[in-house]
């Protein structure tokens, strides 16, 4: 992997890049390259689910980290990275950077370089065919503020939440079958858990008194404590009362099971939907089975299932 620094005047002057040799990444940066100034850094990515697509390929062709103070660091990657973001579910992950030296310390931001020629996704809904996926950018930058612990190892993750991420372009002058708008979420491996659980879909399909189900539902991971009559659905429009995410639930054996990952430690509130959420406008749908659970680091919080029992 090549790697370079670049000087931070601006946004308009971090695009053009100062070319600097590749490996131990040597350059001018605001600080020395010994151990005491730097730690080692790791940086995955996830996909929170989607059940619309099938396949969702997003080629990555390097990574650049902004110091608070200081020059940006840019990895140019060897070969790109073609990930297919399903593949990264419930809790799996691929490296985009593995045990770097960086400089400890602060950091404003990450962006994001794409191959904009490979990137497509496979949409069942309309005959399982390679769709267009187009980008404004061929960079997406994550404006997340975190930190570098000095002599030590940090894992991060970045969660690319594909159900929010990727939009119908409604007439779209750039001719694509869909439009990547990036819903970027950075989180530090040490201070995040999960959820699991299970929905009883059986019982809620065959009891005429619960709601009508349009599939076989999702689960809405929404931050804190949310009262039942202020759920939302998952609107891009909408960036108030918006879901984390929104986990469709999987068959194994008899119930269908869901897994919530890389959330971190703190309160939330869950609640299911059969009905059909378009993702594009405000639509009424009914929840059942609303939780609140506390996520604690390290720690798979199960649920109850699914409809709860009286």
């Amino acid at each position: 992997m090549k790697y370079q620094l670049i000087k931070s005047f601006g946004v308009a002057t971090l695009a053009a890049a100062v070319a600097a040799c590749g490996g131990s990444g040597s350059g001018s940066g605001s600080g020395s390259n010994d151990s005491s100034s730097t730690g080692t850094m790791s940086l995955d990515i996830t996909d929170a689910p989607t059940s619309q697509f099938s396949k969702v390929v997003i080629t990555f062709t390097g990574v650049t980290l902004k110091p608070a103070d200081g020059e940006a660091i840019v990895f140019d990657f060897d070969e790109p990275k073609v990930l297919d973001l399903l593949e990264l579910q419930g809790g799996e992950t691929a490296p985009l950077l593995e045990g770097v030296e960086v400089l400890a310390g602060d950091y404003n931001w990450i962006r994001l370089t794409l191959d904009e020629d490979n990137l497509y996704v496979v949409d069942d809904s309309d005959g399982g065919g390679q769709k267009m996926l187009a980008v404004p950018s061929s960079v997406l930058r994550l404006v997340s503020g975190f930190t570098v612990a000095q002599g030590a190892q940090n894992n991060f993750t970045i969660d690319f939440d594909a159900r929010k991420s990727i939009v119908n372009p409604q007439g779209s002058p750039m001719g694509a079958d869909y439009f990547l708008k990036p819903a970027l979420r950075l989180v530090n491996n040490l201070d995040v858990g999960s959820i699991s659980g299970q929905v009883d879909y059986a019982t809620i399909n065959s009891d005429d008194s619960l709601v009508a189900c349009d599939y076989e539902g999702s689960v809405y991971v929404y931050e804190g404590i949310v009262d039942e009559t202020d759920l939302s659905d998952l609107n891009v429009n909408e960036t108030e009362g918006q879901p984390l995410m929104v986990i469709p639930v999987t068959l194994e054996e008899s119930l269908f099971s869901y897994t919530a990952a890389f959330l971190n430690e703190g309160d939330y509130t869950i609640s299911y939907s059969c009905q059909l959420d378009d993702n594009e406008d405000n639509d009424t749908l009914e929840f059942l089975g609303t939780q609140n659970l506390t996520v604690v680091a390290n720690t798979q919080t199960t649920a109850e299932t699914i409809p709860l029992t009286e």
